[in-house]
């Protein structure tokens, strides 16, 4: 399996009917019906009552359980997913060996409720990665029972981070992070913590080609309630997958083809049978660093008559607005901004950076534009 030959296949199977950054039970269920039945199953139902979908590919020993959108807004890798299946539909060597050695169940949106929000939380709003002891949410109770039914000798945790995120503390953007979670307080080096951090290095060394310097560690602290720390804490290797941002890619539709190859090397390995793979070299992928912004103006005058040089940060708000995911650009610091980074960066020159109206720049104010010496700058993606 190369990076050459996953992404020719990508460009073949990649799904149309799912795109940016809105993807809920609407958006998928057509192409579920396109799918055999039998490989589809409603495996319960959210708390607003919307079906949670299920699905199972190979017939082989080593059992893999994958879930997304636990978080409603964090949707990458449910595209990702389905184009993994209409790989797995066809009749290539890459499927054919894992639908041999490994038998997946797939839950590609867990929170369906917070999907159709647009939020992170479900609609009683709890975070379902913070719900793994207390199983207090309809969801949450939907992926235990299949955990404890399905009986899985691995975990595919699939999320989304941030745009700030970084490698380390350098200007990389952290595109895609990793985790083996641990499974006590000491961060103990388990058995089943090794297995996943080997699989993580396999995947990190794989993507390096791709996205040299890409690719960070997310951080280990332990959390009994969060879902993978439970179910490493259970002997079942698990993996944390986080899509992150892909210059100028803030529908992360460069992610999705990064976070498919991710994906089937994840499960290549593990149909490999895992031989001969080390847990060496997880210490030595980066940990996530947060030292990006999505634009910072340089070198800027508040007002007419200052002298003081400022630096200024903008993050995007993600608002769903008639069925799409706009993004809002909101002044989120002033301050010099030494050691921090923009996804983009305007160069003000010692001039005056005004909003749109000719007012102060201030923190928490909306700006599409700004008045740059007076000339008209876009701040939308």
């Amino acid at each position: 399996m190369t990076l050459d030959h996953l992404n020719s296949l990508f460009s073949l199977v990649k799904n149309p009917e799912l795109f940016g950054r809105y993807i809920t039970n609407e958006h998928i269920e057509n192409s579920l019906g396109k799918l055999p039945k039998s490989y589809v199953s409603v495996i319960g139902k959210s708390v607003l009552g919307k079906p949670i979908y299920g699905l199972s590919f190979g017939r082989g020993s080593k059992k893999v359980l994958l879930w997304s959108q636990m978080h409603g807004n964090e949707s990458t890798t449910t595209k990702a997913l389905f184009d993994v299946f209409n790989l797995l539909l066809t009749n290539n060597q890459i499927s054919n060996t894992i639908l041999e050695s490994c038998t997946l169940f797939v839950i590609p949106i867990l929170n369906p409720d917070g999907a159709a929000y647009y939020t992170r939380l479900n609609a009683n709003e709890v975070d379902l990665n913070r719900d793994a002891q207390e199983l207090s949410q309809a969801e949450s109770k939907v992926l235990r029972n299949v955990f404890d039914e399905f009986k899985p000798d691995y975990c595919f945790n699939l999320h989304g981070q941030r745009t700030f995120y970084s490698v380390g503390q350098t200007n990389s953007s952290s595109i895609l992070s990793f985790l083996s979670p641990s499974q006590d307080k000491a961060r103990s080096l388990t058995e089943n913590r090794e297995i996943a951090m080997g699989i993580i290095s396999e995947i990190s060394d794989f993507l390096q080609k791709e996205i040299p310097n890409g690719v960070a560690r997310y951080d280990d602290g332990f959390n009994l309630d969060c879902v993978g720390d439970t179910f490493q804490r259970l002997g079942v290797p698990t993996i944390l997958y986080e899509a992150g941002h892909f210059p100028n890619d803030y529908n992360r539709e460069e992610v999705r083809r990064l976070v498919f190859i991710a994906i089937l090397k994840g499960l290549q390995v593990i149909a490999s049978g895992c031989k001969g793979i080390s847990s060496d070299g997880y210490f030595k992928i980066p940990e996530n660093g947060k030292q990006f912004c999505d634009i910072i103006i340089r070198n800027a005058l508040l007002t007419d008559d200052s002298s003081e040089l400022v630096d200024i940060a903008v993050q995007y708000r993600e608002d769903l607005v008639n069925g799409k995911v706009k993004f809002i650009p909101v002044i989120e610091q002033i301050s010099e901004l030494e050691g921090f980074f923009g996804h983009k960066e305007i160069e003000a020159n010692g001039f005056s950076v005004k909003s749109a109206n000719n007012s102060e720049i201030k923190v928490g104010y909306e700006n599409d534009f700004v008045l740059i010496n007076n000339e008209k700058i876009s701040l939308k993606p």
